[in-house]
């Protein structure tokens, strides 16, 4: 085993250097699909995250609570959710979007938001009270104030980004339950993974696995350098 792994490792490395029109595509499909899901996320999670941190009403905690739980939801679960939701004979049926990339995308965003909206609150909550009393103070409107407490929130809620990204990137469970994992169609790297391991083409599924860990290590480098000064400051 000691030396077939070198062997192996060699093979996956000479694999990602091919630049087959195959592996292309599933790299492209992977990154398109997590990425407009991680946006779509954004613009539900952000707002509905800023909007628990600052509003006091009854059942909030029941709200948080909730979120919360979506963090933790299991992936297959929301995988067979949304299968049942699509399917033909689902509410949905009629989009025909079972295995299709929307489906991939519909999933990714269900189990993406709830991550994006827990962080970005705890984010805005962790900003200092006296800067918001400072705010009010001096006249500043709920606007300002929120744009003044976004502005100091802003490293947390780039992690909530890298968060959800990170989580959506690398799921397999539901994807590949509403997507089906068709070669050419919506077949992306973790289904990918789980195909070539199945078949014992091991060197392709390496090379798969090599491709998951350079996109995330490039994210988080990339969210890094976008914080600028914001963790040597902290």
């Amino acid at each position: 085993m000691t030396e077939l792994w070198p062997g192996l490792l060699n093979e996956g490395v000479v694999i990602l250097f091919t630049f087959d029109s195959a592996l292309l595509h599933i790299v492209y499909l992977s990154l398109a699909v997590s990425g407009i899901a991680i946006g779509i996320s954004c613009v539900i999670g952000m707002p509905l995250g800023i909007w628990l941190a600052f509003r006091r009403f009854v059942s909030r905690r029941l709200a948080i609570a909730l979120m919360y739980t979506g963090m933790g939801f299991p992936p297959v679960v929301v995988g067979l959710l949304v299968f049942l939701l699509l399917s033909r004979n689902g509410p949905l049926g009629w989009t025909g979007w079972i295995f299709t990339p929307k489906a991939m995308i519909l999933a990714q965003v269900i189990i993406a938001t709830p991550i994006v909206a827990s962080f970005t609150m705890v984010a805005v909550m962790a900003v200092s009270r006296d800067l918001l009393r400072q705010a009010r103070s001096l006249g500043a409107t709920n606007f300002q104030i929120v744009k003044v407490v976004l502005q100091e929130a802003r490293v947390g809620i780039l992690v909530a980004v890298l968060a959800g990204f990170g989580r959506i990137i690398s799921e397999v469970g539901a994807v590949m339950i509403v997507g089906g994992n068709l070669k050419g169609s919506t077949q992306v790297l973790t289904t990918a993974t789980v195909q070539f391991t199945r078949m014992g083409l091991f060197d392709q599924a390496i090379a798969m696995g090599l491709i998951l860990i350079s996109i995330t290590f490039l994210t988080s480098l990339f969210w890094i350098f976008l914080q600028g000064g914001g963790i040597e400051g902290r």
